[in-house]
């Protein structure tokens, strides 16, 4: 094992754990995050107070966090522990220690670590998730095609270890969205905007 990889993963899940959506929005008097909604800190959580400039800051910091964990450590050890790294920052952000391992569900800051890996194949599966969410109006829907096509894009871009890589944070993803895949099975996943 690379001397690179453990100081990487450290410092990803560090830069991962930090909970942005809890900050901003306690910074901007709206209280606790995870008292609301799903409970969780991501974006799509933060949106349901209907601060939209919120979210989207929420959603760019949680995707800039592990995108600068894969930079960093990339620069520091090679692309190893940047992907090393940019997988951590999205365990960090789904299993924050500091708030007892109940964080966000991770799709911001895979599509950062997935830009930091590999960007065209960021580029592609972020196309294939706007364009299912488009179709279909459900965000979670487009999360998930995104994220199957992601492995098979990283390889493709930047090699089987990205791939893999990416494989396993897909995993993540999905195991994250477990509840939501059963109501798009069930056809009761709510649509942006309604019905």
């Amino acid at each position: 094992m690379s001397a690179g990889l453990l100081p990487a993963a450290l410092g990803g899940y560090v830069l991962g754990a930090i909970p942005f959506g809890l900050v901003l929005t306690s910074a901007a008097g709206l209280g606790d995050i995870r008292a609301i909604g799903s409970g969780n800190i991501g974006a799509t959580n933060v949106l349901r107070t209907g601060r939209r400039g919120l979210a989207l800051a929420t959603l760019l910091l949680d995707g800039l966090k592990a995108l600068i964990a894969v930079l960093l450590a990339r620069a520091e050890f090679g692309a190893g522990a940047g992907l090393a790294a940019g997988m951590a920052a999205v365990v960090g952000h789904v299993y924050p220690v500091w708030l007892r391992f109940r964080g966000g569900k991770g799709v911001a800051s895979a599509f950062g670590m997935l830009f930091g890996v590999a960007w065209p194949a960021a580029l592609a599966a972020a196309a294939v998730g706007l364009a299912v969410a488009r179709l279909t109006r459900i965000s979670s829907a487009g999360a998930l095609c995104a994220f199957a096509v992601a492995p098979a894009l990283a390889w493709l871009a930047a090699g089987p270890v990205a791939g893999a890589g990416v494989a396993a944070i897909s995993g993540l993803i999905f195991w994250r969205h477990r509840d939501n895949i059963r109501r798009l099975l069930a056809s009761t996943e709510p649509r942006v905007g309604g019905q």
